[in-house]
């Protein structure tokens, strides 16, 4: 008889409908995915169960991206080998000052979503501004490329200093150090 392997998480309660999609399709598909079964209550609570812990996971990466605003279809890249998930929880940098933290999430979102959409497009990856988190998903050396440059932002560089190094950092990986 096989082990069976647990995972309990909390999501955000307004994400739940995310998680469990119309008709529970978005919950089925996961399961199907990734050979797992989800108990999800309407508080956010979700216990994932399955058979290969590593598999679990990836499952469980999956729900904490659902529930850090990511679009279930984006978090499912996850499945990917080399895909990673980060968290960037915001409010170690601004403790409990909620002008300081709206501050931060304005840089690193940027005019009309021009600075995320900048990043996401230098560092080929996907980036999702929810709650007190920044979290961004991609191919692993794509995501520390990504989560260096939010870190520059958020410690106050400017947004054309962030986009070079970007441009240099994707240069590097394309072509070795020139």
């Amino acid at each position: 008889m096989e082990d069976e392997y647990s995972y309990e998480i909390k999501i955000p309660e307004e994400r739940v409908a995310v998680l469990i999609g119309s008709a529970g399709k978005t919950k089925k598909e996961i399961e199907e995915l990734t050979q797992s079964s989800l108990e999800i209550s309407k508080e956010g609570d979700v216990i994932i169960n399955g058979k290969d812990a590593v598999g679990l996971y990836t499952v469980r990466e999956i729900v904490k991206a659902i529930g850090r605003g990511f679009n279930p279809k984006t978090a499912e890249y996850l499945l990917k080998p080399d895909y990673a998930l980060e968290i960037i929880d915001l409010s170690v940098v601004t403790g409990k000052n909620k002008n300081t933290m709206e501050r931060l999430k304005g840089r690193v979102i940027g005019t009309k979503g021009k600075a995320r959409e900048e990043v996401e497009r230098l560092s080929d990856t996907n980036i999702s501004v929810y709650g007190k988190t920044v979290a961004i998903i991609g191919e692993i050396s794509h995501v520390t490329m990504a989560r260096e440059a939010l870190a520059m932002l958020i410690q106050g560089a400017m947004h054309k200093t962030v986009y070079h190094y970007l441009e240099r950092k994707k240069k590097e990986i394309l072509f070795g150090n020139i």
